[in-house]
């Protein structure tokens, strides 16, 4: 049995926000006018999304040589059934960030210890994954998604649970041949989410509780928020009953699978992002870290992996030129690897120029939202421009 470890600390978020806050040289309450005139252009780009009704509102951040040098919050955070200002505290569903951020990192911290084989087909650890002609697919490619199976597991019938979901996934069958071309599915993540199950003897909240956001020290985030937090949670939109989502995920197959799932079901804060992306950068870098991962294994997840020949450039869970890619801007480097959620979150490093950039939206609020794909890319363009990068997208 598993021993749970408490998500959600108020009193390790006081604590841990200040600590942040007290290494990026911020107060609690405003970014220096020196940086906020530098960031202008970012800020007023998110203020303009927000008054078109792209989003609700957002926070979003810059760090950059062990800094958080600039931060902002706009807008509301809820607007329906009633309408709530955002705050730099707002806990967000990021949705797919979980893939990269989660289940990838678990996966990684298996390779270390010599339990994973990345070009081992998966049903050398779950042997039901064999059927319906997958029994070539490796770890490999579930990591870069080049598996060949759908983007997501049809909802009729209806079905719920996770044994319901792993049956469905046991018995899939590729769309185009593995290793032939690029599908960005969650499939390979609710798979790799199974296999950490499967090899720790854990539930996977339990394990990147216990292996992930304690070491980090990542107090604000977890899977399934309790109702003590639902009041700083942001909602995301009516589910198919007319019930407005908020601290429950969004993603229909993770909350299937009753909020945990290796594709989604992550909850957290913009400090805990910051946190993050500062001990990848210096765990990366070869600077003291608490990143849960050595230097070298790290290394591996962000440089591309996909298979020869693929023009996809896939790191292990991270994207870092895919059609997904655009986050990156225009100024962020070729190196610079990222991931995006759904419900509006994103998160891009840049290990050349030292620095990450994170945008946390709940565009789908209240009905369903607006694209923010052009957001992503103009604010990192933006941040680009500020930190005086070159191009590099002609």
């Amino acid at each position: 049995m598993t021993v749970r470890l408490p998500a959600f600390s108020r009193r390790g978020f006081l604590q841990g926000s200040s600590l942040l806050l007290a290494q990026a040289g911020l107060s609690a309450c405003q970014t220096p006018s020196r940086e906020a005139d530098r960031f202008a252009k970012a800020d007023a780009l998110i203020e303009k999304a927000i008054s078109k009704g792209e989003c609700p509102g957002a926070l979003w951040g810059v760090g950059q040589q062990g800094r958080l040098i600039h931060r902002g919050v706009f807008g509301a955070r809820s607007l329906v059934p009633t309408r709530e200002a955002m705050t730099w505290d707002t806990v967000f569903d990021m949705a797919s960030l979980t893939k990269p951020m989660i289940t990838a990192l678990a996966v990684m911290q298996l390779v270390e210890k010599g339990l994973v084989d990345v070009d081992a087909p998966v049903a050398r650890y779950l042997p039901q994954f064999a059927a319906a002609g997958k029994a070539q697919i490796t770890v490999r490619l579930l990591l870069t998604h080049f598996s060949g199976l759908q983007p997501d597991l049809p909802r009729t019938p209806d079905w719920w649970g996770k044994a319901a979901a792993t049956d469905r996934i046991m018995q899939a069958v590729p769309k185009i041949a593995p290793g032939s071309g690029f599908i960005y599915s969650d499939l390979n993540f609710i798979t790799l989410g199974l296999l950490v199950e499967k090899l720790t003897g854990q539930t996977l909240d339990g394990y990147a509780q216990n292996a992930i956001l304690t070491p980090l020290g990542m107090t604000q985030s977890g899977f399934v928020p309790p109702p003590s937090e639902q009041a700083r949670i942001a909602p995301t939109q009516y589910d198919e009953h007319g019930t407005m989502l908020r601290g429950v995920v969004h993603d229909p197959t993770a909350r299937r699978m009753n909020g945990v799932a290796g594709n989604a079901g992550l909850f957290s804060t913009a400090e805990d992002v910051a946190r993050y992306a500062q001990a990848l950068l210096n765990k990366r870098a070869g600077r003291p870290s608490v990143f849960p991962l050595s230097r070298a294994t790290l290394l591996t997840m962000t440089i591309p992996q996909q298979p020869a020949g693929q023009k996809s450039l896939r790191g292990f869970g991270w994207d870092i030129a895919s059609p997904y890619a655009s986050p990156r801007g225009e100024r962020l480097s070729h190196h610079s690897f990222g991931h995006t959620g759904f419900t509006g979150t994103s998160l891009w490093i840049d290990p050349d120029n030292d620095c990450y950039v994170f945008i946390l939206t709940n565009r789908v609020h209240p009905n369903g939202g607006h694209s923010v794909v052009h957001l992503r890319h103009d604010v990192a363009t933006a941040v680009g421009e500020a930190l005086r990068l070159p191009l590099t997208v002609p």
